[in-house]
């Protein structure tokens, strides 16, 4: 996959979606400001949402959209630069946070062989991913395959751990009902950990909007 691509994390669930199976509601929204700092950068803040499990940030040029997924960011991230925008154009966002039950972990250099099933999770809601596996591709990518125990997903997000990473940060989405994606591995990637999230999102937040200057 192209890293562009895995940078915008395939804009693939811009509708109002709901909680997903028998997991916890999902958080509240968090407040949203948009600062330009240059006439072409916007920065975006947001406080810290400790219930969150990661935030997804969306962007439209008209005030009712269409949306498009900006970013997938990680639960302690606050602040998002928006760069080099086109000149005197308005830009809308809006953020939500999102959350749902786990897999187990899996990682890339010791992933199970082909028909292999990694341990269930010892997850407490029963709609979390299971028998997660990863296979190895020739060309540097992992495909993943698992088993959907959640009723109304509003997808799936695979989470990555990197080697001397302290978290997990999300780094591509499927659509719902989905039990198999691929990822190519980046430079670096090798030995990372992986795990499935069944997504449930919080509300929207409020619309904010900014003007672009002249370049």
């Amino acid at each position: 996959m192209p890293t562009v691509a895995r940078t915008a994390l395939a804009a693939l669930l811009t509708a109002t979606l709901v909680g997903c199976g028998t997991a916890a509601p999902p958080p509240a929204a968090p407040a949203f400001t948009a600062t330009l700092t240059s006439p072409t950068n916007v920065v975006l803040h947001w406080p810290s949402d400790p219930a969150a499990a990661g935030y997804l940030l969306e962007y439209a040029n008209a005030a009712d959209g269409p949306w498009t997924a900006l970013q997938y960011l990680p639960p302690g991230q606050t602040s998002y630069t928006h760069p080099n925008l086109i000149p005197e154009t308005p830009f809308y966002y809006r953020i939500r946070s999102f959350a749902g039950p786990v897999s187990a972990t899996v990682t890339a250099d010791d992933a199970p062989a082909p028909g292999t099933a990694a341990p269930s999770a010892n997850a407490a809601s029963q709609s979390a991913p299971t028998d997660l596996t990863a296979t190895p591709a020739p060309d540097q990518s992992l495909h993943f395959a698992w088993t959907d125990r959640s009723t109304d997903e509003a997808g799936f997000l695979v989470e990555i751990r990197r080697p001397g990473a302290p978290d997990f940060a999300p780094v591509e989405v499927t659509d719902p009902n989905a039990t198999h994606c691929a990822l190519s591995l980046l430079p670096g990637e090798q030995g990372s950990a992986f795990r499935i999230r069944a997504l449930s999102y919080g509300p929207l937040s409020p619309v904010v909007e900014r003007t672009t200057g002249k370049d």
